[in-house]
């Protein structure tokens, strides 16, 4: 269930807060393939399902950084802000993937708005999230986003 703000004043108000969790998504192998298309990464891990059948996950397992870039479509699912002209992701501060996705699993967000700071004509948040596995005893990945929302 989304959180919506109206401006950054309410932004403001949010930090600190629990964002909740995003819906489940399923990593299928066609997405595994397309996003080693779109980076030229076909490491056999990702796109080979008959040898890493033998190999250490017993299954293709998703890039890292397609779990990393399925953030932002998830946090979309957590916070709608209204009432600003422009939002851009801002970076990222320590970004680690504990467990591998295997190929069918699925994965949801679990976000924190830890930050709401004043930057030149807008703001900056920091959102803490954690990129769970369904049933996983580790979540894919960790990480800190920056994010900027101008008036």
């Amino acid at each position: 269930m989304s959180i919506t703000v109206n401006g950054l004043g309410e932004l403001k108000k949010l930090a600190g807060s629990d964002l909740g969790t995003s819906e489940w998504i399923e990593v299928t192998q066609e997405r595994i393939n397309t996003f080693a298309d779109a980076t030229g990464d076909h490491q056999w891990i990702h796109v080979d399902p008959e040898k890493a059948e033998d190999g250490p996950f017993g299954a293709t397992i998703a890039h890292g950084y397609l779990t990393l870039s399925l953030f932002i479509p998830l946090f979309t699912e957590l916070l709608d802000v209204r009432g600003v002209t422009t939002k851009v992701n801002y970076g990222l501060n320590k970004v680690r993937f504990p467990a591998p996705v295997r190929v069918g699993s699925r994965i949801r967000l679990a976000g924190r708005l830890v930050d709401v700071s004043d930057v030149a004509g807008g703001v900056q948040v920091a959102v803490e999230g954690a990129i769970e596995i369904e049933g996983g005893a580790k979540p894919a990945a960790v990480l800190q986003s920056l994010s900027r929302f101008y008036a």
